[in-house]
């Protein structure tokens, strides 16, 4: 289940979407405005946000690009909305961050179908595919961890750790980052809950000797890697 806000003025709409993404299984947040929208991306970071480009206070163009600029929220996946139907502005929504555009008025199926394509793009992890690196395999289904066909015990802690990790392969993520999309930035506890987890993930694939697969990078952070040359702690 992805969590999603829609950033949509005209209550009608924003209702019409909220009823069809709750019945696609999303947990869904409305807001009004683009004061609320950033009080609740703030707040929680959700896993997508479907932005109206015309909103009182604000264009959601204007709350697009902010939100790219701040490291936070670079990544964050954004579907735009909007009754502009020109090609010209079609590239102003996307040069903004947009990762996809809907014109106005549109089929909710469509939306749907967008949403999916989105997020498998931006986070696979979400859409339970499973994830293979190097012979080290998560299935999200089944919630099994393998090496090489040797079924390994991991916590659920650990398990979303790698989940994550498995999804950007070679990626460094800061503690900060890790705490924010496995944790949730919500739950406020110490970055250096996240070295303990590390340690235990480790120890979960010591049995099939892929430890070394989570390299610590001095100075930056974790990430997971295929090279075993690589590792630097």
């Amino acid at each position: 289940m992805s969590r999603i806000v829609v950033v949509e003025d005209e209550p009608a709409i924003a209702e019409l979407i909220a009823i069809n993404l709750r019945h696609a299984g999303h947990e869904v947040t409305l807001a009004a405005d683009a004061e609320q929208a950033r009080f609740e991306v703030d707040g929680e970071l959700p896993d997508l946000v479907i932005l109206d480009w015309m909103l009182p206070g604000q264009s959601g163009v204007s709350l697009a690009q902010q939100w790219r600029a701040a490291e936070r929220t670079r990544d964050l996946p954004i579907i735009m909305l909007t009754a502009r139907s020109e090609e010209s502005d079609k590239v102003v929504g996307l040069e903004a961050g947009a990762d996809d555009y809907l014109t106005k008025p549109f089929s909710t199926k469509e939306l749907v179908a967008r949403i999916r394509a989105v997020l498998r793009r931006r986070s696979p992890q979400s859409l339970d595919d499973p994830l293979e690196v190097a012979g080290l395999r998560l299935d999200p289904q089944t919630h099994r961890v393998t090496h090489n066909g040797l079924e390994l015990k991991l916590g659920p802690t650990e398990f979303r750790l790698l989940q994550f990790l498995l999804t950007y392969p070679e990626r460094v993520h800061t503690r900060t980052q890790l705490l924010d999309r496995v944790w949730g930035d919500h739950v406020f506890i110490e970055e250096r809950t996240v070295d303990v987890h590390v340690k235990r993930l480790r120890s979960a694939l010591a049995p099939a000797q892929a430890s070394w697969m989570i390299d610590t990078v001095r100075g930056a952070g974790y990430r997971l890697t295929q090279h075993a040359g690589s590792v630097a702690a």
